[in-house]
């Protein structure tokens, strides 16, 4: 049997950093996309971009929607059968250019209750200043911005959220 690769999604808040952090802990293979592959681009092109161009009011929100992944190298880490399970954790403005490569997509969700107390906590992390907490909560509602897939509700502990997760392995 090849390699299964699982891509975990989700807003800002929503738990991916915390489930990639315990998969890691019990032994699985885990690419930090937000670590490791994220940039910010062209969405469709793939273009390495310097920042927003002159006059955008919204920096935040710019760079919110040309935050991507290098399809070539997500492309290259789905081909590699060293590991027989690979969970890419993270968020890509990109995601329709290899959601095809993933065995399942899981979207991480939380009630906005429990995600304003997570981002009250991340001082340093996207959604604690007012104006992007405001543009984090409006995408937790619309879900603009992720993919479709299998929802999972992260409000619980860490270990019960990745142990539903495996559960849905195949």
């Amino acid at each position: 049997m090849g390699i299964k690769n699982y891509l975990i999604e989700g807003g800002s808040g929503t738990g991916k950093t915390s489930v990639a952090t315990e998969l890691e802990r019990r032994g699985y293979h885990v690419i930090h996309g937000d670590r490791v592959l994220a940039y910010v681009g062209d969405p469709e092109t793939g273009q390495a971009l310097a920042g927003p161009p002159e006059g955008v009011a919204d920096r935040f929100a710019w760079s919110y929607a040309h935050w991507i992944w290098p399809v070539d190298k997500v492309r290259s880490l789905v081909a590699d059968t060293t590991h027989p399970v690979t969970f890419f954790c993270g968020g890509s403005r990109n995601f329709h250019k290899f959601l095809h490569l993933f065995d399942k997509v899981f979207l991480l969700d939380i009630d906005v209750e429990t995600l304003n107390r997570r981002l009250d906590g991340r001082p340093n992390e996207p959604g604690f200043e007012p104006d992007e907490r405001a543009l984090v909560l409006r995408y937790h509602g619309t879900r603009e911005y992720l993919p479709a897939g299998i929802n999972v509700d992260t409000a619980g502990t860490v270990p019960s959220v990745v142990d539903g997760i495996i559960a849905q392995l195949t």
